[in-house]
């Protein structure tokens, strides 16, 4: 464990007790966040995309991707692995594929099968098809 002064032999267990309750804490945050930003994203989709102007949607969906970072930054869920064992290497978690790799990959192909006129481009036409529907809707509202 990274040592503090005045640990007694005692204490890496209570160190890790310690460490384990505050994840716990920390695991009941962080899913509270994300329980509140699955509709709050949504909504500020919508609204961002109602408030486009130009073809260029308003900022309030990605004003909520900043404060959703800045509070992922604050939880920081796995900060309590600088009390990791001094055998234990942390200083470089390995890289491997992330969430936003995959969906990169899953997108590209997408749009090679848009692009070759396979079943997306239908797809994409219905879709775009009903969010135009939407934002006709949203602007008779507003009118």
């Amino acid at each position: 464990m990274r040592s503090t002064k005045n640990q007694t032999a005692e204490s890496p267990r209570w160190v890790l007790l310690r460490d384990l309750g505050v994840l716990q804490f920390k695991l009941i945050i962080d899913g509270f966040r994300d329980l509140v930003l699955l509709p709050a994203s949504i909504v500020a989709a919508v609204v961002s995309y109602a408030r486009a102007e130009n073809g260029v949607p308003g900022p309030e969906f990605y004003k909520l991707l900043i404060a959703g970072r800045q509070s992922e930054q604050f939880i920081n869920l796995f900060g309590a692995i600088r009390n990791a064992p001094d055998g234990l290497d942390v200083s470089e978690v390995r890289r491997g594929a992330e969430i936003d790799d995959i969906v990169s990959r899953v997108e590209n192909f997408v749009v090679d099968e848009y692009k070759r006129g396979g079943v997306t481009a239908q797809a994409k036409s219905r879709i775009d098809e009903a969010l135009n529907i939407l934002r006709r809707k949203d602007r008779n509202r507003d009118s």
